[in-house]
């Protein structure tokens, strides 16, 4: 049976050495470190063993800026936030049922840093009242995210951290060590409420200092060593 309109183009990401990674889903962890989550207002954990479990939202596939081009600054909202992010691309599909953390580093592809924007207006307003924050988070060119590295290509991902500057001057920065759920720890979480494929993307969430861009902001975000985006808000 023939579509009856134009297929919309499949999103995808380059990849460092040539290619593309074609995006299934993109899943996002919320309050993954405990500083963010203390400046959002939210208690942290103490220890793992008091961690509960994670927050989980998501973006759309196309959702994605490549390239390091311009990011518009978006409608419908005066309080437009960065959250720097380690970025995990999927390369293969989970078995059914939960994913043991021992067998998640085999779905693993390679590893990129992103921007998880957000319209913290609306987000606010959302949690008010109770509400989902989709609209919050899941809006056009509300990830940035660089080129993919092969994971064969990072030999000590936990050793490395993600720093966001904005106009030459460092907002954010952390080492991955102070993520509450590690790599493993997430995708052994997410598979118990979604299949995992290859094409997944999971945003890992973002160390403290978020705070507004403005049109004219240049923004540069870095995997030490390993990956870099950097574009420009455009009104």
């Amino acid at each position: 049976m023939s579509d009856v309109i134009s297929a919309p183009a499949q999103a995808r990401v380059p990849v460092r050495g040539g290619g593309t990674f074609p995006v299934r889903r993109i899943y996002c962890v919320g309050r993954n470190f405990a500083d963010h989550a203390r400046e959002m207002g939210v208690t942290a954990p103490a220890s793992k063993a008091e961690r509960g479990n994670p927050t989980f939202f998501a973006k759309p596939a196309d959702a994605i800026v490549t390239g390091n081009a311009d990011v518009p600054y978006p409608s419908g909202t005066k309080d437009l936030h960065h959250e720097v992010e380690l970025v995990v691309a999927l390369g293969a599909d989970a078995p059914a049922g939960v994913l043991p953390l021992e067998a998640t580093q085999a779905l693993v592809y390679g590893y990129g840093i992103g921007l998880d924007l957000t319209r913290r207006d609306l987000q606010a307003t959302a949690k008010k009242a109770g509400l989902p924050w989709d609209t919050a988070k899941g809006f056009d060119h509300s990830a940035p995210i660089s080129d993919l590295v092969p994971a064969t290509q990072v030999s000590d991902l936990m050793s490395l951290g993600v720093t966001l500057t904005v106009n030459g001057t460092v907002r954010q920065h952390a080492p991955l060590t102070d993520m509450i759920w590690d790599v493993p720890d997430i995708l052994h979480e997410l598979s118990k409420l979604y299949a995992l494929k290859a094409g997944d993307l999971v945003f890992m969430g973002t160390p403290s200092g978020v705070a507004a861009l403005q049109p004219g902001d240049v923004f540069v975000a870095t995997l030490d060593g390993v990956a870099e985006v950097r574009g420009t808000i455009v009104g």
